[in-house]
């Protein structure tokens, strides 16, 4: 069994999509579960997100690792994945996931590369960028750019690590430097999903990476900037 859990707020727009997505997967429907965690929407997310998935209920901890860490606690599944209410998510992405396990057992942590939902070159040559980053840590064996939109776990070993920090930004960095004193974190390259590019196209590419690096510096908190909750165009 693998559990996915979905952290969602305000998605009424984006979410059926990404849920649609999760239901057309390569393998039985019965080998999986789907677990939307809301973060208090004011709009139809939580309707719309009952009709696809297995569990929707309202998270308790606090940030988006913090429903994610909601949502492990009820995850039935050996193996957890979690992704964003806004990401599209190929047929085969949870065969992929579950043959990486499968095949090593030392691997406590997946995680891919992202492709970008809406067209542009700008939107695609900065993912291209970003995942060029993300194989030079893992292969150079000095970081894991990993995200929390595209990766999976075994569940034990999360729990042992102490699941994600519930901090604004740079929680799913943070959790792979516990995850690898537990085993092997693994970049998978045919493990990716379509990654929305909504916020650097409203907000700024420059803007949104500049966020995001101040709240990292400050150790993931900041009162400054609201990264995680921000209201997007419809």
């Amino acid at each position: 069994m693998i559990s996915v859990v979905v952290p969602a707020y305000n998605e009424e727009q984006n979410i059926a999509a990404c849920l649609e997505s999760l239901e057309r997967q390569t393998i039985p429907r019965d080998q999986y579960e789907i677990i939307v965690v809301d973060g208090g929407s004011k709009d139809r997310t939580r309707e719309i997100a009952a009709r696809y998935a297995d569990l929707v209920f309202i998270q308790t901890s606090r940030k988006v690792g913090g429903a994610r860490n909601d949502g492990s606690m009820k995850a039935e599944g050996e193996i957890i994945a979690t992704t964003d209410a806004d990401c599209i998510i190929p047929p085969d992405w949870l065969e992929v996931i579950r043959r990486g396990f499968e095949r090593d057992p030392s691997v406590v942590q997946l995680y891919g590369p992202v492709d970008p939902m809406e067209g542009g070159i700008k939107n695609h040559l900065f993912l291209a960028l970003a995942n060029t980053f993300s194989r030079f840590g893992y292969y150079s064996g000095t970081f894991y750019y990993t995200l929390g939109c595209n990766s999976a776990f075994r569940r034990d070993a999360f729990m042992e690590a102490g699941m994600y920090a519930c901090i604004d930004a740079g929680d799913d960095l943070e959790i792979a430097r516990r995850m690898k004193e537990l085993g092997r974190v693994k970049f998978e390259n045919r493990m990716r999903v379509l990654f929305s590019m909504r916020r650097y196209e409203q907000y700024g590419t420059i803007r949104s990476l500049y966020e995001w690096v101040y709240i990292v510096s400050k150790g993931g908190e900041s009162e400054k900037l609201s990264y995680s909750r921000k209201e997007y165009k419809k």
